[in-house]
């Protein structure tokens, strides 16, 4: 009987052995859980802080600097004129039309570049789609990227010489039938 009421014992402290035991791994799964939840909050936190205290810079304003005129390839038939801001050195060309939330349907942005090469462009940081006409030193247009996808990375390439590139509101070449192999003149003052 006293063999009996031992092992009865010790299966008791066994069992309760196992319970404490079971009870230390769920209090110890319920702080961990517990602990990444709140550090995964106060990260959020902490991230949200970030993305408030850096400010994009103020929209930049349309500066008229001249007019740009598209003609059909015979380069005698006019399409449309438009007024021009013009981008020619590092810092302008850099920046082009990022940061502007609107442009007005005659307007745009012509890059003079101090080369004729291949061009590559993307969209980082502008906020609004894009018509990218690529043109070369006799003024003919030899690539036209339209309707650029807003804050893209990807290049937008001008696959033949060019060293002029104008940036108009996306759907401005259908809109007014420009096409490859039509020209542009311009003339402008800064």
């Amino acid at each position: 009987m006293a063999k009996k009421k031992e092992d009865k014992s010790k299966k008791e402290k066994d069992n309760l052995l196992k319970y404490l035991l079971i009870a230390v791994f769920i209090l110890a799964a319920v702080y961990i859980i517990y602990s990444l939840a709140t550090d995964k909050k106060e990260t959020s936190v902490v991230t949200q802080q970030k993305k408030e205290n850096v400010k994009e810079p103020p929209e930049p304003q349309f500066v008229k600097h001249g007019e740009l005129e598209f003609f059909k390839r015979n380069g005698k038939t006019p399409l449309v004129k438009i007024d021009i801001e013009v981008a020619d050195n590092d810092e302008t060309r850099g920046k082009g039309m990022m940061y502007r939330k609107s442009n007005e349907p005659n307007r745009g942005m012509l890059f003079v570049f101090p080369v004729e090469e291949e061009q590559s462009f993307w969209m980082q940081n502008t906020y609004i789609s894009l018509d990218i006409i690529f043109v070369n030193a006799q003024k003919e247009i030899v690539k036209i990227h339209k309707k650029a996808t807003p804050r893209s990375t990807a290049s937008l390439l001008s696959e033949k010489k060019a060293i002029y590139v104008v940036e108009v509101n996306g759907g401005f070449t259908d809109e007014f039938d420009i096409k490859e192999g039509d020209r542009i003149d311009f003339n402008y003052k800064k």
